[in-house]
């Protein structure tokens, strides 16, 4: 077997089951699950109609590349959205089976083992676990950097050395963030330019959350949108995008990866041999997803009475604030995160998170340590009622 295998640690939600073993729930409360960032909205019937009425296509080998009307889908979304006018549908677009996949995959396509040295991928910390794993498959180590709300969750570049920058081949990027919703701001990316020009590293920007937000006109800056924005192309450049959010399909698997053409070039070969095209059917459904902007606005419109009716309302008893986008509260917690989350569970029957399940220890700290994550994806009145009950419970505390 692969040795890298053993390098894997058990994914947040395995661990979860395993600190909530022996808990027993309080069954005079109904289940609220706020564990999992899973979207729990309405799928749009136009995207279900659009998908059935296509299943004939289910006769045909799709293409790695996707079919031209998707990508043109993809490429005038990205038109409207971020202002790319000169996006090139055929050489700087690649669908893909979701975010998850592609990330994972793209670390397999870019890492270089030759090229001196165990090559290093840097992520966020607390961080999305498929870039840990990504890693250590592809025969690199990760690098963590801390994200703390001391630093208003920024990247601290120092925390690594001159050597390790050298060694640097994969920086991972997701903003906005998961878990701490942060997005990054234009001269963050200046920055991150500034070092993926000197020591030629790839950026990776995984902006599956970036359709959930608050203020219709004040949309997260992009990664790409930022490279323009600052008067330089997208060499070494690619973003991740996904519908799952956006548009409630995250059983489709559906996204894209953007950017620089050559890099996606290499993706692309890569891809072939890993056998992951995507589905006619999905294809076509995607296309009428990426064309409508009405049911991600309404969409929007839930997330946003959620967060104005639960945030006030966990502020009173956790620190925790609004984030800047996605749809999960971070909130430090007045015990050890992990008890928390049993205790809440034991007494009120509601599912959230521990912190420390999403992050390693780096620097010599675990910056998710002391804080849960908590996902509102369930309906407003759940989430209310979630909320209530876990300021009660930690009134108690």
């Amino acid at each position: 077997m692969n040795p890298h295998l053993s390098k894997l640690q058990p994914y947040p939600f395995e661990r979860l089951r395993q600190l909530f073993a022996g808990v027993t729930p309080n069954r005079q409360l109904r289940e609220i699950r706020l564990s999992i960032g899973e979207p729990q909205h309405a799928t749009p019937a136009f995207i279900t109609d659009a998908l059935s009425a296509n299943l004939a296509g289910l006769a045909s080998y799709p293409s790695t590349l996707g079919s031209s009307e998707l990508r043109g889908a993809i490429a005038a979304w990205l038109k409207r959205r971020y202002g790319l006018s000169d996006i090139d549908a055929e050489t700087q677009i690649i669908p893909v089976n979701g975010s998850r996949e592609a990330l994972f995959a793209f670390a397999q396509a870019v890492i270089d083992p030759s090229r001196g040295g165990t090559p290093l991928v840097v992520s966020p910390n607390p961080f999305y676990q498929i870039y840990e794993g990504a890693a250590f498959l592809a025969g690199a180590d990760p690098r963590f950097l801390n994200t703390l709300p001391s630093n208003d969750y920024a990247f601290d570049f120092d925390a690594l050395s001159e050597a390790e920058w050298q060694r640097v081949q994969l920086f991972y990027v997701c903003s906005p963030g998961n878990p701490t919703g942060k997005v990054l701001r234009l001269d963050d990316w200046r920055r991150l330019f500034a070092l993926a020009d000197r020591y030629g590293f790839v950026i990776a920007s995984d902006e599956c959350y970036s359709e959930i937000f608050f203020d219709e006109a004040k949309p997260p800056l992009g990664a790409l949108q930022a490279a323009r924005l600052l008067g330089r192309g997208c060499e070494r450049l690619v973003m991740f995008s996904s519908l799952s959010k956006r548009s409630n399909v995250p059983g489709m698997r559906s996204g894209f990866v953007a950017g620089d053409a050559a890099t996606l070039q290499s993706f692309l070969l890569y891809r072939t041999y890993h056998g992951s095209a995507m589905s006619p059917a999905v294809q076509a459904a995607s296309v009428a997803a990426w064309s409508d902007e009405s049911h991600v606005v309404g969409n929007r419109r839930q997330y946003t009475q959620k967060f104005a009716a639960v945030t006030p309302r966990l502020a009173e008893v956790l620190e925790t604030a609004l984030p800047d986008a996605g749809f999960y509260l971070w909130a430090r917690t007045p015990i050890d995160d992990g008890d928390f989350a049993r205790r809440l569970l034991a007494d009120y029957n509601v599912l959230v998170l521990p912190g420390s399940l999403l992050a390693r220890t780096a620097q010599g700290v675990n910056p998710g340590a002391g804080f849960v994550r908590i996902a509102l994806v369930a309906p407003l009145a759940d989430c209310v009622e979630a909320a209530e009950r876990i300021a009660s419970f930690t009134s108690k505390l």
